[in-house]
């Protein structure tokens, strides 16, 4: 019931770059490389001054950290050059912050509903596995999956529901062998085993 991301961050730019970092990865592997990320670069201002080598050398540990990197610099410069009135906020507009580089409607989802408590569902493979299993909200991309679930829980519930769904995914209803024996809901759920 107390469900909450497992991402650590200080700050809403620190939230922004580890979301962008745990695309593909995992939130452990990620909290094992932020910390020296962020005491080099904590904010966008230095992050924008860092060159791309740093930051690689820093997160290489993660998958796909080339890009990554790339994707971190460049997100920083445009918050420094186009927000920089804001900072060290950054904008409060899911549109706005998918214009940045490695930001989709996940992480843009993500940093809003963590960072400013404003109302979200992020879909990543966990939650999209689980609305879909137990027929939340069927759908074939993310975006079916998030505007059914969007329908299927009250607005006010959205950010917990998104954690309720990840954990869940992550401990019982696993991709390949869900523990649907141990798990409370499979006399409800449409796709117990």
């Amino acid at each position: 019931p107390q469900a909450h991301g497992e991402l650590e961050w200080e700050t809403p730019f620190q939230l922004l770059i580890a979301t962008i970092l745990s695309a593909q990865a995992t939130d452990k592997g990620v909290n094992k490389a932020t910390p020296a990320l962020f005491a080099a670069f904590p904010d966008a201002q230095t992050m924008s001054q860092a060159k791309v080598e740093e930051i690689e050398k820093l997160i290489r540990t993660i998958g796909l950290y080339k890009t990554k990197a790339k994707n971190i610099l460049r997100t920083s410069q445009m918050l420094v050059t186009d927000f920089g009135d804001l900072l060290p906020d950054l904008p409060k507009d899911k549109k706005v912050l998918q214009t940045l580089p490695g930001v989709g409607r996940k992480t843009a989802n993500v940093v809003l509903a963590e960072a400013y408590g404003i109302p979200g569902i992020a879909v990543d493979t966990h939650v999209f596995r689980v609305a879909n299993r137990l027929r939340l909200a069927v759908g074939k991309t993310p975006l079916e999956v998030e505007k059914g679930l969007q329908k299927a829980i009250p607005r006010e519930d959205w950010s917990d529901a998104h954690h309720w769904l990840i954990l869940h995914g992550r401990q019982r209803c696993k991709a390949r062998k869900p523990l649907c024996g141990e798990c409370p809901l499979a006399p409800v759920c449409p796709s117990a085993i």
